[in-house]
């Protein structure tokens, strides 16, 4: 019989992070047409960083008011809704002949994302029998692989066909749907036996520690979300042009390297979820943030080889600690599982947004090589993970 569980709880982890890859190659799609939309509208930098903070602000602001309530209704079949939101998203920005329509078309993918991340969050610690850091690795890892999707599916589809073939990515929108559905009849079947499906890692105070200890570790994760989304969000929206910059790479040519940093990332997300369960999830956060500094500080200065393969490295490394982060998070205040995953993953797209937007800025007053070597430093902030406090975990 246990046998069976285990086997039934992974069949419901891998829908879930098949759901999430589909839902953020969507994503992906967004920045990696960036280079043909500036054009072709004719947009600045600024404007390509607008178009990215009102696509991240969007899902980050709705995200921890939809775990909130999710936490006290649960309601199964809301990432069926959240999906169509995202189709119509993409059906929108497929005739978009304007900024403002993009504008309204990102602001929807925005809106679906926002109610997938913690719902899907919260089913994956429902089916994690206890391996906490492996089960959000899962599902994260669906996202990454995703991502690193979206720019050759862009380069293969979009690219030669023009921006109204982003129609056929509905299709797949559909199969999400139909994916996600099969998720919430198990979800409802969970409600029907559990409540609301809280676990015992949901309802025991794992951490024991005080208010203020509390408050302290969730200030130190803030500046450490801060530190690797600004980072990571400047790889992701300008990498393209970096490469097409730095190395007159032509704009198909730099979706492969896109591609092979955000592949990258979801390996380092299976590693940290991994190494997160088996020593500890502060461990992971040390080495995440703060080990990925040389390699960040060193890639604004390398030829194209070396270059590339600083991308992977950084991508691998810091992308490691997302799961450790999230858990960690959820051990602080148990019992609240879809709030702290809205929370840390709105944070994580609104500091993208924001981040996004200042490079650009930055980028229209300088030039793209400056503000890689800027935001290189940012890995350094990872030394605050010393305030981090031991959480005594639950034997699972």
């Amino acid at each position: 019989m246990r046998d069976l569980r285990h086997k039934a709880s992974l069949s419901i982890l891998l829908m879930v992070s098949m759901g999430h890859l589909l839902n953020d190659m969507f994503q992906a799609v967004i920045p990696s047409i960036f280079p043909m939309i500036k054009e072709s509208l004719g947009l600045s930098f600024t404007q390509i960083g607008i178009i990215t903070l009102t696509n991240q602000i969007t899902s980050s602001l709705l995200q921890p008011m939809v775990g909130y309530f999710s936490d006290k209704h649960p309601r199964p079949y809301l990432l069926v809704a959240g999906m169509c939101f995202t189709l119509t998203g993409l059906l929108l920005l497929s005739e978009a002949e304007s900024f403002s329509w993009v504008l309204l078309s990102v602001a929807f993918v925005g809106a679906g994302s926002s109610v997938l991340h913690p719902e899907s969050s919260k089913v994956a610690r429902m089916a994690s029998g206890g391996a906490k850091g492996m089960a959000q690795s899962i599902f994260q890892i669906g996202g990454n692989v995703g991502r690193a999707f979206g720019p050759i599916a862009v380069a293969l589809i979009v690219v030669p066909h023009g921006q109204g073939s982003i129609r056929w990515f509905a299709l797949l929108a559909l199969a999400a749907i139909w994916i996600l559905g099969k998720i919430g009849g198990w979800y409802k079947q969970q409600i029907a036996l559990y409540g609301r499906s809280q676990s015992k890692y949901d309802l025991e105070n794992v951490s024991h520690l005080s208010r203020r200890q509390v408050f302290v570790a969730l200030l130190v994760l803030l500046v450490l979300m801060f530190s690797k989304d600004f980072y990571t969000t400047c790889i992701q929206n300008y990498l393209t042009f970096y490469m097409i910059d730095k190395f007159g790479f032509s704009v198909s040519a730099s979706q492969y390297v896109l591609f092979a940093f955000l592949l990258s990332t979801a390996i380092g997300l299976l590693i940290g979820g991994e190494i997160g369960d088996r020593y500890g999830r502060k461990h992971v956060i040390w080495v995440s943030i703060l080990g990925s500094s040389p390699f960040a500080l060193l890639l604004p200065y390398c030829n194209l080889t070396w270059t590339i393969i600083l991308v992977v490295l950084v991508g691998m490394v810091m992308s490691s600690a997302m799961s450790a982060i999230l858990v960690y998070g959820t051990e602080l205040l148990p019992g609240k599982v879809g709030m702290i995953s809205g929370a840390f993953f709105g944070l994580s797209f609104g500091l993208g947004g924001i981040g996004s937007a200042v490079f650009g800025w930055l980028a229209d007053i300088t030039n793209i090589q400056f503000v890689f070597q800027l935001t290189a430093f940012l890995p350094l902030l990872g030394i605050v993970t010393c305030f981090l406090p031991n959480i005594k975990e639950i034997d699972t």
